[in-house]
């Protein structure tokens, strides 16, 4: 294996100037063909490439995608961009029935994807063939007000689907999941007209102040996201099974880093999650009382290479919860270790990609049940026989349990 080839493996993203950026052309128009996969029909199952575990709850899911236009700011990216353009996807339960499996993400979005992090010796279109479990546009399942919505947010230079594993396991357990691809922050997106936005800011990445900008660009992002789906105006024809008074944020990297900033910013955010991302978002010293959880791995320990944990710590005035793997990857939060063996790379970290997968979707899951469903969740409060790999942290003591 080149060294170019294991460094998406084990470098990942733990630091924004590590993430093996390069600066793009300009965003570009391709032809909408050339972007669109297949669908995969339900039931059967590609060979050779990448498959994301079946969701464990009791809800079929469906997946959509959303084109949402913020005309009241411009692209803070693209200056000469006069409206912030996002693409967002929207998993949810679903009714029962047959259909195709929603695409993973295009031809286009893989090959960028690829090339930006150097992967060589597979076919380019690899990730767009990726088996999901989601059924594409599959009609909303549920009543009015009835799904609380969790928000996630991908790291740096990733598109939204490398969540897709723990949005499907989400709405599988009842949750509406809005995946948001923060456009012109990672390799590609791709509209609905066939245009293909690349990594402009993957060309700023070591400037002083990136990752403050990053975190509040993609609050901002997450706001006009709410509004859409939850204001008056909502665009999705489910939106009115969204309980608004119900809503999480979690996020990978500098997407951990945003759920903060999105906190910080807008109150409808009512808890959120940092998957082993550096927080650059300064809580003022009155505190965020609100709920928040810090996952992450080795790297994150109390008092570790990363300190800006200990430094929000103190803080986070309301219910808070530390947990470390010290034998994740930066990227064990994320689908990376599942599509390993599709794209010819080592298994990231110390864990097999189906034990990262469940780690992630039990804690995840249930910091969710507590804090949008308020029902009790032991495995959040004494380290779990069942999942010995995660330590329960707390900033002054030695180690963690």
């Amino acid at each position: 294996m080149s060294h170019a080839v294991k460094h998406l493996a084990v470098a990942g993203l733990t630091a924004l100037a590590a993430a093996a950026c390069t600066a793009p052309p300009p965003p570009r128009t391709v032809p909408a063909a050339a972007t669109a996969p297949a669908a995969t029909p339900t039931g059967t199952a590609p060979t050779g490439i990448g498959a994301l575990p079946a969701p464990t709850g009791p809800h079929p899911v469906g997946a959509t995608t959303l084109y949402l236009k913020d005309t009241s700011r411009p692209d803070p990216w693209v200056p000469e961009a006069t409206a912030r353009e996002l693409m967002v996807t929207l998993w949810y339960p679903a009714r029962p029935g047959e259909g195709r499996r929603a695409p993973y993400m295009t031809a286009k979005e893989s090959e960028l994807t690829l090339k930006g992090k150097h992967v060589t010796g597979v076919p380019y279109d690899v990730l767009s063939r990726t088996r999901t479990n989601a059924l594409e546009d599959a009609k909303p399942a549920g009543r009015t007000g009835g799904l609380p919505l969790v928000v996630l947010s991908p790291g740096f230079t990733m598109p939204r689907s490398t969540l897709t594993s723990l949005a499907e396991e989400l709405a599988s357990r009842g949750y509406a999941v809005a995946g948001v691809d923060h456009t012109y922050e990672n390799y590609a997106t791709t509209f609905p007209d066939g245009r293909v936005a690349e990594c402009v800011a993957c060309d700023s990445d070591t400037d002083p102040g990136f990752g403050t900008k990053v975190a509040g660009v993609r609050a901002a992002d997450v706001s006009f996201v709410l509004d859409q789906l939850t204001g008056p105006h909502a665009t999705w024809e489910g939106s009115s099974l969204i309980d608004p008074s119900e809503i999480a944020m979690a996020g990978h990297s500098i997407g951990g880093a945003a759920a903060a900033a999105a906190m910080l910013k807008d109150r409808r955010v009512r808890a959120g999650i940092d998957m082993d991302g550096t927080t650059y978002a300064r809580i003022p010293k009155s505190g965020l009382s609100r709920p928040f959880l810090f996952l992450g791995s080795a790297g994150h320990e109390p008092a570790g290479r990363d300190t800006s944990w200990d430094r929000d710590w103190k803080l986070l005035t309301g219910w808070k919860r530390w947990l470390v793997l010290p034998g994740a990857d930066h990227q064990s939060f994320t689908d990376v270790p599942l599509l390993a063996g599709a794209l010819g790379i080592a298994v990231p970290g110390g864990l097999s990609p189906a034990r990262s997968a469940e780690i992630t979707r039990a804690y995840v899951g249930a910091f969710l049940d507590r804090h949008l469903r308020h029902e009790p969740q032991p495995l959040l409060d004494e380290p779990s026989p069942r999942y010995p790999e995660v330590r329960l942290c707390t900033p002054g003591r030695t180690a963690c349990r």
